[in-house]
């Protein structure tokens, strides 16, 4: 594992589990050219720890059949081997272990698994705390984002415009937004 810059990002020791509840994990793309689709996966986990050296590790991962998006026929088409092939590849996963502070932000190299093709990803965002919730657990919050080329994962379905262009864009916008409990 790389190091982190402890003193710069601020994370103590420990293993830090996700709060599902406080937590989410969502993509953006363009749509016809004009305008941005999003969703969502209902059903992911993460965890970072950190070890007595400074070294950390986050992980992370979605359920590709937690897709959640406005219309229930995109959800299936989503789900199908154009796109995810939730059937086979069920999982997308996420391995860092270079995490630290550049210019004030929280950086996070690893490397992203969709479709059993996997490849490099910086996520760039902010780190919150540590702090004392109200039930007196220490927390940490994490928000990271990324832009990938969804056809380099596979993701290849499109379909050309009737004057120009495509119907989806190939870069994915990937935010995640995580409340991570210190565990004892």
């Amino acid at each position: 594992m790389a190091a982190i810059a402890t003193p710069a990002v601020g994370i103590p020791q420990g293993t830090w589990a996700l709060d599902t509840t406080h937590s989410s994990a969502s993509f953006s793309v363009k749509h016809m050219v004009v305008a941005t689709f999003r969703g969502r996966f209902e059903q992911f986990d993460a965890t970072l720890k950190v070890a007595e050296d400074g070294t950390g590790e986050l992980t992370g991962t979605v359920a590709v059949d937690s897709l959640v998006v406005k219309d229930e026929n995109l959800a299936g088409h989503l789900k199908s081997p154009d796109f995810f092939d939730s059937a086979n590849y069920p999982e997308i996963t996420f391995v860092a272990n270079d995490l630290r502070s550049e210019n004030g932000e929280f950086v996070v190299d690893g490397q992203l698994t969709v479709r059993d093709q996997t490849h490099p990803v910086e996520a760039r965002g902010t780190i919150e705390g540590p702090h004392v919730d109200i039930a007196g657990n220490t927390k940490l919050g994490v928000t990271l984002e990324t832009v990938v080329d969804r056809t380099k994962f596979g993701l290849n379905w499109n379909a050309d415009l009737p004057k120009g262009g495509k119907a989806l864009g190939n870069d994915v916008k990937l935010v995640v937004e995580l409340e991570l409990g210190q565990q004892a």
